[in-house]
């Protein structure tokens, strides 16, 4: 089983889905929000908002997301942890031409990390924001 105390500091990024249920923004629709984590620290490092429509972040988003990870430590993490039940391609590929080693986990090994920050997004927000 994996756990932060395994890991230094952006040594492992960690991807997954913050939201239990859609974000309901009245002016733009349906969205999951996606982030990326330190696994040493728990730390999110970056976020982004998906129309639920679509299964993954797209190009522009994905090359944000890294962005802004990056910006904390001007580096890349060796690996990239992501959940086997997330499609999670355009992410993927750019994590392995930056020569970062993409790991599939499942969502329950990834729970030590992101549980913590996903039940504090559910009792903040709940089901949804307008």
């Amino acid at each position: 089983m994996l756990h932060p105390n395994q890991f230094q500091v952006n040594q492992a990024w960690i991807f997954f889905k913050l939201n239990h249920a859609a974000v309901h923004i009245e002016s733009d629709g349906d969205f999951n929000l996606f982030a990326l984590m330190d696994a040493a620290s728990c730390f999110i490092l970056s976020s982004t908002p998906v129309p639920t429509s679509q299964a993954e972040p797209s190009k522009m988003e994905v090359k944000r997301l890294f962005k802004e990870a990056q910006a904390h430590r001007q580096q890349l993490p060796t690996t990239l942890f992501v959940p086997t039940e997330q499609t999670a391609i355009l992410l993927a590929v750019k994590a392995e031409r930056q020569g970062v080693a993409v790991m599939r986990v499942s969502n329950a090994e990834l729970e030590p990390f992101v549980g913590e920050a996903k039940e504090g997004f559910k009792a903040q927000f709940g089901g949804g924001i307008t």
